[in-house]
């Protein structure tokens, strides 16, 4: 089974969804599936240096953006599956292009947990993922080489894969994230239960 998951590195629901789908993968057991990591930005004009984090939502959403409202759906969501979320700390919204680059440069069995790496660092940790040093330190904690992905990143090969997952969101039609498409047959969209995966599992294997 194949598992392709769209999402971006500062979109707190992805990392919500991505908790559910590997608890479901986890409950299912059985054979461990492939899951492609697909970028997509859901801000992709936002400049490389970044802009500051609290005034752009309220200038995004208006009156109906607060901290303990919106953010603290968010933060009540995480902590019922076990994650935290630490908004006093976010400063930046990030371009991410160079995160998604970073991802698609490591091998595929160091993409989750870079991933992960990326979203803690920014939601509990507060750092910009938007700057180069601070994904590599990121990188290197993870135990990655980021010496040679900095090099890497600096011939620009990842932007490729970067483009393909961007162009293949755009023909699809997905408009917000996470996105999951499942087995190449099934889609789910949102920050779903582990319970919307699990059905998913069981209508293919009954197929099969």
């Amino acid at each position: 089974m194949i598992i392709d998951i769209f999402q971006d590195n500062v979109c707190p629901w992805c990392r919500i969804g991505k908790a559910n789908l590997f608890r479901a993968l986890a409950e299912r057991g059985g054979e461990t599936p492939q899951i492609r990591w697909r970028a997509y930005m859901l801000d992709p004009t936002v400049p490389k240096e970044g802009l500051p984090f609290m005034s752009t939502m309220r200038q995004k959403y208006g009156p109906q953006f607060s901290k303990e409202g919106m953010l603290g759906r968010v933060v009540e969501a995480g902590a019922a599956v076990g994650l935290g979320f630490d908004f006093d700390k976010v400063e930046y919204m990030p371009n991410t292009r160079l995160s998604h680059e970073l991802i698609a440069l490591v091998p595929d069995e160091s993409k989750a947990g870079l991933v992960e790496a990326f979203h803690r660092a920014y939601f509990e940790q507060g750092r910009n993922i938007g700057d180069r040093a601070v994904l590599l330190e990121i990188a290197a904690e993870a135990g990655l080489p980021s010496a040679e992905l900095g090099s890497r990143l600096d011939l620009g090969e990842g932007s490729a894969q970067v483009e393909e997952d961007l162009s293949m969101a755009r023909r699809i039609g997905i408009t917000g994230v996470p996105f999951f498409i499942i087995g190449n047959k099934y889609a789910l969209s949102g920050a779903q239960p582990p319970e919307a995966f699990l059905k998913v599992f069981r209508r293919l294997e009954e197929e099969a």
